[in-house]
Parts: C-alpha cells; structure tokens; sequence
C-alpha cells in the first residue's frame, strides 16, 4: 500500500540553523532516502519552497481568486514529504519515525487513496 508521509516544521527553525548543523541534516536525510531506496520502499520524494513562495487557489462564485502563501496561518509548514510503499500502517509509521525532522516537527502518514481501488468497491 502506499503512504503519503507529510513532513511539517517550523521554516524559522530550519533558516536559524549553522551550516554545518546544515550539512549535517542534510547527510541524515541522504542516508535516509538511500536506506528506504535501498529497501524498494521510496517511490519519490521533494523538499518544498518556503511558504513564502506559495499561492493558495480558491474559486468562489464561479471566480478565481488567488492568495499569496499558504491556506491558513500555521505554526508548522509542510516542507517536504516522502512517497512510500509500505505493507501496512505500521510499516508506514516505523518509516515516518526515521525521518529527520520528526524530532523537531511532525510527520502524518496519510494512506494514498487507489482510484482502482475506489472503482472495484
């Protein structure tokens, strides 16, 4: 089955960290892709720009309207997320516990919902 792991934090607690406090997150999250690459588990992976260069899409009245940065006002952003197959939730959650930034911020491990799946119920 394959989960959707959403990595959020504060961007204030990423911009405030040393280069080499940097460097060394960056190497944490390298060997962790690489371990669940390894396994045959990641299935794809992107870190985001900061909420700054979002745009919120809304359509009210038949009209368009756009909103520069996120839907709603936040104390964590979603920075990033993996793509994972996993055997079952459980599988999900042991995986999401090995990111990084869950020490600092959250990771929710959402179920990707299969169309094929919702064609066959």
């Amino acid at each position: 089955m394959k989960y959707l792991l959403l990595i959020y934090g504060q961007e204030s607690d990423w911009f405030n960290l040393t280069p080499a406090q940097t460097g060394a997150m960056m190497a944490e999250y390298g060997k962790f892709t690489e371990e669940i690459t390894s396994q045959g588990k990641n299935l794809g992976a992107n870190r985001l720009k900061p909420v700054a260069a979002a745009t919120t899409v809304r359509v009210r009245d038949g009209k368009r309207v756009l909103t520069d940065g996120p839907f709603a006002e936040t104390k964590e952003q979603l920075g990033g997320y993996y793509l994972v197959e996993a055997a079952d939730l459980d599988e999900a959650v042991a995986i999401a516990a090995k990111i990084p930034a869950v020490r600092h911020g959250s990771v929710e491990v959402r179920p990707i919902f299969a169309m094929e799946q919702a064609a066959s119920t």
